[in-house]
């Protein structure tokens, strides 16, 4: 998976996490506060994660956030909901790359890429990416057909 990917483009991605634009995410500006993004991003990324762990296979494993990157397209404001579509950029043995895109209408207003290690929360080190996931990212790094949706170990 070492191809470029065009965040801004709906058709890069299958997977999608609505996400309700508060009245506290606005700065004096009255536009979405740069900050906010952050936690957009972390919305979607929590549910395509979140997603592909097997409570029952992979109990003492989660993932952690090592690395984020956000570009600022345009500007949003309050009240709306965005759209942030995900995918795999790239798969390392232990870590993962996703790539997003955060949409307004037809409009992106961000993009974002981030890393992710799988972590073993019994040793408190990092960990190979479990089977299970490797093969479904591998399969499908879109993940058009995950719909198990978020599920957790604790």
């Amino acid at each position: 998976m070492s191809d470029v990917f065009d965040l801004t483009s709906k058709d890069s991605f299958r997977h999608w996490t609505p996400v309700t634009v508060r009245f506290s995410d606005q700065d004096p500006l009255q536009h979405v506060n740069n900050v906010a993004y952050a936690t957009y991003f972390e919305a979607a990324r929590t549910m395509f994660l979140g997603g592909l762990l097997n409570t029952d296979e992979s109990a003492e494993i989660d993932f952690i956030l090592v690395r984020l990157v956000i570009d600022f397209v345009k500007e949003t404001h309050y009240p709306n909901t965005v759209h942030v579509g995900t995918r795999v950029i790239k798969l390392g043995t232990k870590s993962i790359t996703t790539g997003y895109g955060c949409f307004v209408g037809d409009d992106c207003v961000a993009t974002s890429e981030s890393v992710n290690v799988f972590f073993s929360t019994v040793e408190r080190k990092s960990v190979a990416i479990p089977d299970a996931v490797r093969t479904s990212l591998e399969a499908d790094p879109m993940q058009e057909h995950n719909i198990s949706g978020y599920s957790r170990n604790h």
